[in-house]
């Protein structure tokens, strides 16, 4: 299982939401460009970045921003918030983005995403689906910056994509986003169970090495987390094991997150 650090965005700052809250927020004091530089000296070879402003009011509040880290070259980003046009996404790849991350178009609009993984290729397009399970402990998604709640499980969201490539898959449990609570293991368990031909990325509650294993032990592909490894709940010698492509470590864990 591959770690891919988040980077979310908010008015240009680094930030993490409590359970995609817009009105909890912490930010951090590092500079984006500059934790990006710390990944990279990690050997993390991708990170998730989120533009929050995009999330919430599908403009590109953050795109200059996120072409500058993208920039770079390495590590390789997939991005997501607010991509709900082909020329957005068009726009991203041409400045260096390699995977793009879709979440409330792939609800609202099927048939576009369906076009875009068909133009864009599979390997290119992930589809994001953030979920709070019912009474019935069914994952329901959410959309628009999580504030638009839907009928929608996650099974029958994923169904129309089944067909065309589907590849990518990131699930975010909004109850456990942010909260350093753990992973939703059985949620994760039962994704891959049911459709293991996805490369699925869990999201939310990741607070230690530990939660990493047991993600492992689930099957998934991969696990984004953000406030775990900008708090330095995770050192650097922990990170190994989920970094296939790191290089030497750096001289001290203390500088994993800060």
């Amino acid at each position: 299982m591959l770690l891919i650090p988040a980077i979310d965005l908010l008015n240009g700052r680094c930030v993490r939401l409590l359970k995609g809250d817009f009105a909890s927020q912490t930010y951090y004091e590092d500079e984006p460009q500059r934790l990006l530089a710390r990944y990279a000296a990690f050997g993390v070879p991708w990170v998730h970045v989120v533009d929050l402003d995009g999330a919430k009011d599908g403009a590109a509040g953050n795109r200059e921003l996120v072409l500058a880290l993208a920039a770079r070259g390495a590590p390789k980003l997939q991005v997501g918030g607010g991509l709900r046009s082909a020329a957005a996404i068009a726009v991203l790849f041409t400045q260096g983005v390699q995977r793009v991350v879709i979440g409330s178009a792939a609800v609202e609009a099927p048939q576009s995403v369906i076009g875009w993984l068909q133009r864009f290729g599979a390997a290119r397009v992930c589809l994001a689906f953030d979920v709070c399970l019912d009474a019935h402990a069914v994952p329901r998604v959410r959309t628009r910056g999580w504030r638009r709640g839907t009928t929608l499980s996650l099974w029958d969201a994923v169904a129309p994509y089944l067909a065309h490539g589907l590849t990518h898959v990131l699930c975010t449990d909004i109850e456990r986003d942010g909260t350093l609570a753990g992973p939703n293991l059985a949620l994760y368990a039962q994704a891959q169970e049911r459709l293991p031909q996805l490369a699925w990325q869990a999201s939310g509650g990741v607070a230690s090495a530990g939660d990493l294993l047991a993600l492992a032990g689930t099957g998934v592909a991969a696990a984004v987390s953000g406030k775990a490894l900008l708090d330095g709940r995770i050192n650097l010698q922990e990170l190994q094991a989920f970094l296939p492509s790191a290089s030497s470590p750096v001289s001290t864990c203390a500088t994993a997150a800060s």
